[in-house]
């Protein structure tokens, strides 16, 4: 039989971890009944495991008590790391990151659910990897991690037996997708009809909201960020922008992409898009009063935009978030 740890993470844990944990194992439980009804021998035997006997009361009211410690497991198939708060580097980590190091070495597979991903790129494994986080750790993530290849619009990433998922509750897709990898396509849908998850979904980019990379100090960048965020409605040129604050074309597309991992092109059209997106949650305004709104003269251009950001076209988001106003394009 093959074994699946699943972390508790003390120290780093809130009700988020408790609720990947408590839903993980009960989709893997169901999973694991479905599999042998079917006719087939029991395949999996997964563990909480933690590193230290703590009792942490999470919000001064749920507590957890873990199976086993990790130092009594000398192997395991795959190891599950949930949503956790980034924190300091402590001796405890320390032991964690290690295990998790020369377990993924020694054959083990990895998974790591929203925030889990910053336990994860501790171990030093992710350098020069694909991973997803929560859109809203995005700017933290790869301040701390550089070498880490980020794909926040991604819900899930699947690469050479490591997989991260976006944030929340996005992970119970995250169990899905594990379900079938490690049982089948039948279980998946089984497990995904029972706990009513989406099948297949693969972005989150829908639900990500845009505040602009300010975690640097480059003053000349900020600047520039703010004028693209007063002019909205302006179509803003590089060559514009660069000569507004007397520096050279390059120059100032290099020192905007280090300082805010976009060029500003791709800046300026995530504000804008970011912007569309507020007016068709909470307005009557139409499509096409709203691509105006931010600077936008193109159907075919801001619809393309529009989409690649967030992974609907402009009529599919405001149905989705706007029922009321919906009905009036």
């Amino acid at each position: 039989m093959k074994h699946i740890t699943l972390l508790y993470p003390e120290g780093q844990c809130n009700l988020s971890t408790i609720a990947c944990i408590v839903g993980t194992v009960e989709i893997f439980t169901r999973a694991a009944a479905y599999w042998v009804k079917q006719g087939n021998k029991e395949m999996y035997k997964l563990e909480i495991a933690c590193t230290a006997p703590q009792k942490e009361y999470i919000n001064h009211f749920v507590t957890l008590t873990p199976d086993t410690y990790i130092k009594d497991i000398a192997k395991t198939d795959l190891i599950i790391i949930p949503s956790a708060m980034p924190g300091e580097r402590t001796p405890d980590r320390e032991v964690m990151f290690d295990w998790i190091s020369s377990q993924y070495k020694a054959g083990a597979e990895i998974a790591s659910m929203c925030s889990g991903a910053f336990i994860l790129a501790a171990t030093g494994i992710m350098d020069g990897r694909s991973c997803s986080t929560h859109w809203s750790f995005e700017d933290r993530f790869r301040d701390m991690y550089p070498k880490v290849h980020l794909h926040s619009d991604k819900l899930i990433t699947d690469e050479k037996g490591i997989y991260t998922n976006g944030g929340a509750y996005s992970f119970l897709n995250l169990v899905i997708y594990l379900v079938e990898k490690y049982y089948d396509r039948q279980t998946a849908i089984f497990c995904s009809k029972i706990f009513q998850i989406e099948l297949d979904r693969n972005s989150q980019s829908a639900f990500a909201m845009f505040t602009g990379q300010k975690l640097h100090d480059d003053e000349m960048v900020q600047q520039a960020q703010a004028y693209i965020e007063k002019n909205i409605d302006e179509k803003i040129s590089v060559e514009g922008l660069s000569s507004r604050f007397a520096v050279g074309r390059r120059n100032f597309d290099r020192r905007f992409i280090k300082a805010t991992g976009n060029t500003p092109v791709e800046y300026a059209q995530r504000v804008k898009i970011e912007s569309a997106k507020k007016a068709l949650e909470s307005t009557r305004k139409t499509v096409n009063e709203v691509m105006y709104e931010v600077g936008y003269a193109d159907v075919k251009a801001f619809r393309e935009v529009f989409k690649r950001i967030t992974g609907l076209s402009p009529l599919e988001y405001k149905n989705k978030y706007n029922k009321e106003a919906a009905a009036i394009d």
